[in-house]
């Protein structure tokens, strides 16, 4: 009953911190930790609460660590963004502690390198001094320790939490502290797969600190205000999900999936969006071959955008992946973010990109 009334306040201060933090927290906060990892997961749209199994799940749904199918999991995961320019990399440990529980230690880094600093370029004669010139990425980093255990209350249910640390930074001219807690549950009914995922849960704090002194001229010299130190904080997002597996013959079989994320931050550009909640919706589909070969498939990201006519077009993010396993290891491809060109709209022409995940499983 204790645990019960626990849960219930835990439910209450979740919608009560989301409510109250929409009035005075601004949207996207932290908002590359809201990618995704995992060529499997990209390929399906990130369509992962119900499904994640493997050392991804502590990022997508720690409950779903539970469901690892050897002792140790290592997946490693890297993808270029924005035709090479920015670099989006994962990578993770998995391990069961006993037959109840397990935990997982996750890294991710999306980064911007080589930016060149060209402040002290021309020198006070006004000479060119390419020798002057220097370099420095703009990265943020994220450390997830995630921990899942099997409930006593009900019969499969699978709990999860991880805990992340926040690094950012602007070479030397800024950086940011942050730390949060996701908390997450996973649900088996035969053939049917329920999750649900609270990014967030206690509104996630992130501190930045900038170099005035590195700044200060530069700022001076454009007129602009020189920044300074502020907190940004991120907003509970829930995620609820839904999969259904279908076997089709002996060796074929399909899976099927939907992931709901509700925000709290205010109207979003998504497909049901109000001042309270907005809802954006993903679907997945998953084709597999003697569980070694798979076809993966996925749609996310509704937008609707304005032309330079001024009508609106509405877009859907395409997204496509193969897999393929053997023994304990998992090859794993996607190809994401597809812009199509329409008529009369402005468009990336055709820009995506391709991820690449290597997992293996041993005992």
């Amino acid at each position: 009953m204790l645990r019960c009334s626990c849960l219930v306040a835990i439910v209450l201060l979740f919608f009560v911190t989301a409510a109250r933090a929409q009035v005075s927290t601004p949207k996207y906060s932290n908002e590359f930790l809201n990618i995704g990892v995992g060529a499997r997961a990209l390929g399906m749209g990130n369509v992962q609460a119900a499904l994640a199994g493997d050392a991804t799940a502590g990022y997508w749904n720690p409950a779903g660590l539970l469901a690892l199918e050897r002792k140790y999991h290592i997946v490693l995961m890297h993808s270029e963004l924005f035709a090479g320019i920015a670099k989006n990399d994962f990578a993770a440990f998995a391990m069961p502690l006993d037959s109840s529980s397990a935990l997982a230690v996750s890294v991710i880094r999306l980064g911007v390198d080589d930016i060149a600093d060209t402040r002290r370029l021309q020198n006070e004669f006004g000479y060119i001094q390419y020798d002057s010139i220097r370099f420095f990425s703009v990265a943020d980093y994220a450390l997830l320790l995630s921990y899942a255990r099997r409930s006593r209350l009900i019969e499969g249910l699978q709990l999860g939490a991880s805990a992340k640390i926040i690094y950012r930074n602007v070479g030397d001219f800024a950086k940011a502290y942050g730390f949060g807690i996701d908390a997450g549950a996973q649900l088996q009914r035969g053939t049917w797969r329920f999750g649900l995922m609270a990014r967030d849960i206690t509104t996630t704090f992130t501190a930045w600190t900038h170099n005035v002194a590195a700044l200060e001229q530069a700022y001076l010299q454009t007129g602009n205000d020189l920044p300074e130190n502020t907190a940004e904080l991120t907003l509970p997002r829930l995620v609820l999900g839904l999969g259904k597996s279908v076997r089709l013959t002996n060796k074929f079989s399909a899976l099927l999936a939907t992931d709901l994320d509700f925000t709290f931050d205010g109207k979003r550009n998504v497909l049901l969006s109000s001042d309270v909640v907005s809802m954006d919706p993903h679907v997945g589909l998953e084709l597999s071959y003697a569980r070694t070969v798979f076809v993966r498939t996925g749609i996310n990201n509704y937008q609707e955008t304005r032309n330079f006519n001024g009508a609106t077009t509405q877009r859907m993010q395409p997204n496509f992946g193969v897999g393929f396993r053997t023994g304990g290891l998992n090859l794993d491809l996607a190809l994401s973010r597809i812009n199509g060109r329409e008529e009369g709209a402005a468009s990336g022409g055709g820009m995506s990109s391709v991820i690449v995940s290597l997992g293996y499983a041993f005992d």
